[in-house]
């Protein structure tokens, strides 16, 4: 995702470089030079009039570096009192009266305070100013601010101005067609109202919500779009009521008596910031349900008459440009599904907007997800009367864990994480992949690591696992390139010549996935990464951190202090890092110089900690330089969740750098939606379909009901 606080490191996107690997680069308009240009001089630093330029970038992958001046909680405190203007403090975000409302004006006559409410993040500093919808980092607030004060806060440049003058030319014409294209979509779609009884009855059951009365579909302006039988959910502003965007829901197949679901939204993904149901929020509204999907939305609205707004993008995201929207609310109940994910979901979720006014829904028997909860006859009102309070007590009994150590113990699969569609047999041993591990990956020099754990990493983000790279050994546009093969399972530039359009194909569907690559190369501190990695968690909902690898971030202090006792801190960090924000991080470390053979657990490098700390090890075995006649195999020799340890042989294929299954005979884009496409808008719906279509290898965002 790249929403509001990208401006904080305002960095190129690694697909134009993916492009670049396969001599189709596209074409830049001549902003983006200019920007570019701007960039290696300086000029945008301390240019307080450009102040959106930086946030108005398009959605492509970004790469993460820390910011150059982390700023603190207690430095915005100082710096607003030291400027005598008055904050509020909220849960999330400090408060303040924008300085940009006299040069803007309020067009629409509404006065509350949501309108002209400046937001700034306590965590990152970016800010959000809800009329304007100008946004940026802490530093350029604090120029822009100096500069109004210091010109008696008469602005140079209105805010509008500065949004448009920063938008390149691409990006504005690319987003003006997807709003075209939506406004099209939304007209021509039909209310539930203008629909036959028998036609209405058909759509609601076809998307388990019989129970949804059509006053309520009413209410929210959900409308069904007859030629991709989709239902469309509208994205308004809250400022102007106008249509941002839409979020289309089609049935894609039938799994036993469930229903697999795929979304396509306008904007894409990665600029939709949509809290569905926000226009209906009034402001002395104090408390709200947010759930994770907009059918569950519409059934707790009906059934308790309790606000309630929809995720964006499924349970397990929340982009902190939304952060602002949910100030006011003193109390939030996270009502997220009816599985063991989305309970875990809840609790990270609640960090972020704050323990203190969070109230989880438990996931079992009697608290199912809100629509079903509705067509059974459930009491609503009952199951949010038994939410658990988000934030930890220091001691607790057995009857306040006895829930969690049932659902455990009913649900003991669904917990054992995230399984591997590539690796069978790893998921034999290790179960799955889950939060709050570390993992510890070693092998002999040129063995795979690198290759193999790329490929395991793509795995689990081709399902939704948000992940993010730490690589310091290789330049990420070489990585890049490395897991863009993996994932297409083909040579892309063996089809340049003759299919230049499969390539752009491919590479759009791999830009869609939650893949960022931090810009640290070589040796660097371990302060620096650490910051990096809780800010992309904080900003992308990264859950997997893979750091290659341990020996590149001693480099630097390894001649001043002892390198043992280093190793050991920086795990101990890494340690802290993967218990304190549900991520688990994977960390490959280089074995000993020892001579040929099986490498032990005591073979990795450095002291017992990084195998006494880890939740796993894993040693890659090459033994195909020993006579040329030996094979690679994978040894799992620690797995704290069960015990199971054990190994298996991997099989590297050279035409598709990885280690599990054959090359594609005939490489294809991505698979087409099931169902024709008609209408006149099909030709664009076909391609935005073929775009952003969740698959079940490929795409994360899938949705079982």
């Amino acid at each position: 995702m790249q929403g509001l606080f990208l401006s904080q490191f305002g960095l190129p996107s690694l697909v134009p470089c993916i492009h670049n690997t396969l001599h189709t680069l596209r074409h830049l308009s001549s902003f983006n030079t200019h920007y570019s240009n701007l960039l290696s001089h300086g000029a945008l630093a301390t240019s307080p009039v450009l102040i959106h330029i930086r946030g108005s970038r398009h959605h492509s992958l970004p790469s993460l570096q820390a910011p150059v001046n982390p700023v603190t909680i207690t430095d915005m405190r100082k710096y607003l009192s030291s400027r005598g203007v008055p904050f509020q403090d909220g849960y999330s975000c400090l408060c303040i009266a924008s300085p940009l409302k006299a040069s803007c004006g309020d067009r629409s006559g509404a006065a509350d305070k949501r309108s002209f409410g400046l937001y700034i993040d306590k965590t990152t500093g970016s800010f959000l100013c809800m009329q304007t919808q100008v946004q940026g980092s802490w530093e350029e607030l604090k120029e822009y601010v100096a500069l109004l004060q210091r010109d008696g806060n008469t602005a140079i440049l209105s805010p509008q101005q500065a949004c448009e003058n920063a938008r390149s030319l691409d990006n504005r014409l690319e987003k003006e067609r997807e709003a075209q294209e939506g406004q099209k979509i939304w007209m021509a779609s039909k209310a539930f109202s203008d629909l036959l009884k028998e036609e209405s009855e058909y759509v609601k059951a076809m998307f388990s919500m019989s129970k949804i009365s059509s006053a309520t579909l009413k209410k929210f302006c959900v409308k069904f779009y007859r030629p991709t039988q989709s239902l469309v959910f509208p994205w308004f502003s809250p400022h102007t009521l106008s249509l941002k965007g839409i979020k289309m829901v089609s049935v894609r197949e039938d799994v036993g008596t469930n229903n697999l679901y795929t979304q396509l939204t306008l904007p894409r993904p990665a600029r939709y910031h949509n809290l569905f149901g926000l226009s209906l929020i009034q402001q002395s509204d104090s408390q709200v349900v947010l759930t994770g999907h907009e059918v569950d939305t519409l059934a707790v609205s009906q059934a308790t008459g309790i606000p309630s707004l929809t995720l964006p993008r499924g349970p397990s995201c929340l982009p902190p440009v939304l952060l602002p929207y949910l100030e006011q609310f003193s109390k939030v109940t996270l009502w997220l599904g009816k599985d063991p994910a989305s309970w875990e979901a809840s609790r990270d979720l609640s960090r972020k907007l704050g323990p203190s006014r969070c109230w989880l829904v438990r996931p079992g028997e009697h608290q199912p997800s809100p629509r079903d909860a509705l067509a059974s006859r459930v009491s609503l009102s009952g199951i949010l009367r038994n939410a658990v309070p988000a934030e930890p007590q220091a001691v607790v009994s057995f009857r306040q864990l006895r829930q969690d150590v049932l659902g455990e113990m009913k649900n003991k699969d669904r917990l054992a994480g995230v399984r591997w569609s590539r690796f069978s047999q790893l998921n034999r041993i290790l179960k799955g992949h889950r939060k709050g591990e570390l993992t510890v990956l070693t092998g002999p020099t040129g063995s795979g690591k690198t290759t193999f754990i790329s490929e395991c990493a793509l795995d689990l983000c081709s399902q939704g696992v948000g992940t993010l790279w730490g690589s310091f050994e290789i330049s990420n546009v070489r990585l890049a390139r490395v897991m863009l093969t993996q994932y297409t399972r083909s040579r892309l530039e063996d089809e340049l010549e003759r299919q230049p359009q499969l390539c752009h194909t491919w590479a759009d569907r791999f830009q869609e996935l939650p893949l960022y690559f931090m810009t640290f190369h070589g040796e660097h501190n371990i302060k620096i990464v650490l910051e990096t990695m809780k800010h992309a968690v904080y900003l992308y909902d990264i859950s997997h951190v893979v750091i290659d690898n341990l020996q590149f971030m001693m480099g630097q202090e390894s001649l001043h202090v002892d390198k043992f006792a280093l190793q050991d801190h920086i795990i101990s960090a890494f340690r802290q890092f993967a218990t304190s924000t549900s991520c688990h991080v994977t960390l490959i470390i280089h074995p000993r110089k020892e001579e040929e053979g099986s490498l032990q657990m005591a073979s990795i490098f450095g002291s017992a900690k990084a195998t006494q700390e880890a939740d796993n090890v894993l040693i890659l075995q090459d033994w195909t330089r020993v006579g040329g006649t030996g094979r690679r195999m994978l040894q799992v020799v620690k797995n704290r969740y069960d015990g199971e340890v054990g190994a298996f042989p991997l099989e590297f294929n050279k035409t598709t750098l990885s280690f599990s299954g054959p090359p594609a005979k005939n490489p294809q884009p991505p698979p087409k939606p099931q169902g024709k496409v008609r209408g006149e808008s099909s030709k664009a719906v076909k391609k935005l379909l073929l775009l952003q279509t969740r698959s079940s290898l490929n795409r994360p965002n899938q949705i079982k009901v």
